[in-house]
């Protein structure tokens, strides 16, 4: 009887094992990218990669050795195993809904308000003691840095120079460039090269992201609500393309659990009825081990 159940689950451990590769590398990604500065999501995501790893090693030697305790145990890791992924997938969506940005006339990227947001995640990012280690991070991402600036040759003069505010205009910003390289574009601020804008005289602005702008580029608008607005657009975007992974391997993790425990659940009853025992005693309900 156990090693009719020890085929068909060392297979089920063995891709489930598998399915471990892409939840650990989307945590090690999130850790790793320089331009994700909130991290509280990342060392979950890792230990849900290593748990699955672990558990799908625990399948793999039950079904070497073909014990029914160890494929039972097996089977129950990875039910609760399933609730936990999926509760973590539920989470990650809930907190980082919101709108993607705001259009704006006659620009090719989005601009980010922080009144569009709301919920657990714009309460964390705006913490004061928190944001001030957000605002760091995304300093030393270098997302303003040199990178951001582009440069166009004088066909006059032959010297390199910025590009043009309607080339600039065309550029597609990710959250963060948006958000904190630049003022926003109510303040009507003039263009002269991406990290450098000056005020406009006689436009008025009530925006206090207008007032919080600096040319210092150890400020820009680091303390703008624009920036914090961008740092959670940030993370929705890396978090969406993380859940959407996590989804397929949950999908995959429920057949694969049916596929072990209808094995499991055959070759128990087969065992009853090899030692004279009554079918209506081995099928229980489907749910019990």
């Amino acid at each position: 009887m156990h090693r009719r159940a020890a085929g068909p689950v060392g297979t089920v451990a063995f891709i489930t094992f598998l399915l471990g590769i892409p939840v650990l590398a989307g945590g090690i990604w999130l850790s790793s990218s320089s331009t994700d500065c909130v991290r509280f999501l990342q060392l979950p995501l890792i230990i849900l990669g290593v748990t699955l790893f672990s558990i799908s090693l625990l399948g793999l030697s039950a079904s070497c050795y073909a014990r029914i305790k160890l494929i039972r145990f097996y089977l129950f890791l990875l039910f609760l195993y399933l609730f936990a992924l999926l509760f973590f997938v539920v989470f990650a969506f809930v907190v980082t809904d919101g709108p993607k940005g705001q259009v704006v006339l006659n620009r090719a990227y989005l601009e980010y308000e922080l009144s569009e947001y709301n919920g657990w995640l714009k309460d964390k990012v705006t913490d004061g003691d928190y944001w001030e280690k957000v605002s760091e991070c995304v300093e030393r991402s270098g997302a303003c840095g040199t990178g951001f600036g582009r440069y166009v040759r004088d066909p006059s003069s032959g010297l390199l120079v910025p590009e043009s505010a309607d080339v600039f205009y065309q550029r597609n910003l990710s959250p963060i460039e948006s958000g904190c390289c630049k003022p926003p574009t109510s303040c009507g601020y003039a263009y002269i090269n991406e990290t450098v804008w000056n005020p406009a005289p006689g436009i008025p602005t009530t925006d206090p992201d207008c007032t919080r702008w600096s040319n210092d580029q150890q400020v820009l608008c680091y303390n703008c609500d624009s920036c914090k607005a961008g740092v959670i657009g940030m993370t929705r975007r890396h978090w969406r393309k993380v859940s959407v992974i996590n989804i397929v391997v949950l999908v995959l993790l429920v057949i694969l659990y049916f596929i072990g425990y209808i094995a499991y659940k055959y070759a128990k009853n087969a065992e009853y009825d090899e030692y004279g025992g009554r079918m209506s005693k081995a099928t229980p309900s489907m749910f019990r081990f």
